[in-house]
């Protein structure tokens, strides 16, 4: 994967009654990454967690970003149209958390629903509520991340949210029909409590919509990121998965029937 662009920091234009703005840190050409085949990915700048293990928290605030109108984005992903088409992809709008700026991110989903690109969100559903209809009406894949069943575990992780409305996310998304695929990161010591893998195993089995499933390894190659903001990363003493770990955990979600990458 390799960066595009990342636009300077600079302020998001408000403006009633003025092009619809929105804070965009950068974004990248992904490759069965950030959804099936490969994608333009745009990185929206601003996130209510602080997860402990976030590999971007220089997109953790919307001043991070740079002020971009849909038609400016649009024409970066037009850039880009036909060679995502002929590769099987489409546009994802990740973060930071794109839900934090719900009518930019519906806007640049329909408009690229418009070009029939297919579309994905992803997402942690702590901001669900934000999604109107008309935004999953342009949505074609949810990429949700489930970071914990345990509400105890959950606010350990992100220090500052809840597990119920990515819970209510998730069931409203089945309902409508909207493909999903889980992603949950897998920390040894803070996600891998047993009861708490089979707590996303069982949630993820009870939505007719999941696709998949992806057990995402933790890692440390963020940590520089946080070295340059002045920050201290949370897990620095924290290994990644043992392949013994992440074999067992894979095998809880696939004894549920799901299909585990």
């Amino acid at each position: 994967m390799s960066t595009l662009s990342t636009p300077s920091p600079g302020p998001v234009r408000p403006g009633p009654g003025g092009p619809l703005t929105g804070s965009v840190h950068s974004w990248d050409l992904s490759i069965g990454v950030d959804g099936p085949g490969t994608r333009f990915v745009a990185f929206l700048a601003g996130c209510p967690l602080r997860c402990r293990y976030c590999h971007s928290p220089d997109t953790w605030y919307r001043r991070s970003g740079r002020s971009r109108t849909v038609d400016e984005l649009m024409a970066e992903v037009g850039r880009y149209r036909r060679f995502v088409q002929v590769a099987g992809g489409g546009v994802t709008l990740s973060g930071g958390e794109p839900l934090l700026q719900p009518r930019f991110t519906g806007e640049v989903l329909r408009r690229c629903h418009e070009l029939g690109l297919h579309t994905a969100l992803d997402t942690s559903g702590f901001l669900g509520a934000r999604a109107d209809d008309a935004l999953l009406d342009a949505t074609d894949l949810v990429l949700l991340d489930v970071k914990s069943r345990d509400p105890a575990t959950y606010r350990e992780v992100t220090r500052t949210g809840r597990i119920g409305p990515t819970l209510r996310f998730g069931r409203r998304l089945a309902e409508r029909g909207v493909p999903v695929w889980i992603r949950f990161v897998l920390v040894p010591g803070l996600t891998d409590d047993e009861a708490n893998v089979a707590g996303v195993a069982d949630f993820a089995a009870g939505l007719a919509t999941v696709e998949r499933v992806e057990v995402l390894p933790f890692h440390r190659l963020g940590a520089h990121k946080y070295a340059e903001l002045g920050l201290t990363f949370p897990l620095a003493g924290t290994a990644p998965p043992t392949p013994d770990l992440l074999d067992r955990v894979r095998g809880r979600f696939a004894a549920r029937g799901l299909t585990v990458t």
